[in-house]
């Protein structure tokens, strides 16, 4: 698949939705961040806690939100709420994905990036199937993945000038930069579901 033109795309389609795009990412960001402070002041580890149970239906849901967007459909911002309609789903979802990534990740940093790479699709299948379960997901994402995992990862790795701008700018960049990388992921689960 060509990087370019998956970028491109991804730019064509939030012409005219950068900024109410950009809402979902400070909410997001606002949320995780004011949490996280005070929960970690509050009981240490708690924020983990936290971020695994709700980080799922976030996710979820946020991943609707860029659906529409491939679709050329018009969203409200409290659809990124709508993945806590599917609450049990997508956090035993998200929960199997992070112990399985990290505990590839102890035999070393690769391995885990590698299996990270394999569930990637796991939630955008999850959303166009809502009767599969977790674990049926993240096997069709690694089928999908098979014989594509350095294509996704140049992908994402095209991204990291706009990553580091965004981090230079305080993070305040990445509230745009985070969209254009969600676009693009979602093009590229359609292009790949394609092949």
């Amino acid at each position: 698949m060509n990087n370019e033109e998956i970028r491109a795309e991804a730019r064509s389609l939030l012409t005219g939705r950068w900024n109410k795009c950009l809402l979902i990412w400070l909410i997001f960001f606002a949320i995780t961040g004011v949490y996280s402070g005070i929960l970690r002041a509050a009981v240490p580890g708690l924020d983990t806690i936290v971020s695994l149970v709700i980080g799922g239906p976030i996710w979820l849901g946020i991943i609707a939100i860029f659906f529409k967007v491939y679709r050329k459909e018009e969203f409200i911002i409290d659809e990124m709420f709508d993945g806590f309609k599917e609450f049990k789903r997508a956090m035993v979802a998200y929960l199997l994905i992070c112990l399985y990534t990290i505990l590839w990740s102890l035999l070393l940093i690769v391995p885990g990036i590698i299996a990270g790479i394999g569930y990637s699709q796991a939630f955008l299948i999850m959303h166009e199937d809502k009767n599969i379960s977790p674990q049926d997901a993240m096997n069709q994402s690694k089928a999908m993945m098979m014989g594509h995992k350095t294509e996704f990862f140049m992908l994402q790795l095209s991204f990291i000038g706009w990553v580091i701008l965004g981090i230079l700018s305080f993070g305040i960049g990445m509230l745009w930069v985070s969209s254009y990388i969600q676009t693009a992921n979602v093009i590229y689960y359609h292009r790949l579901k394609a092949v």
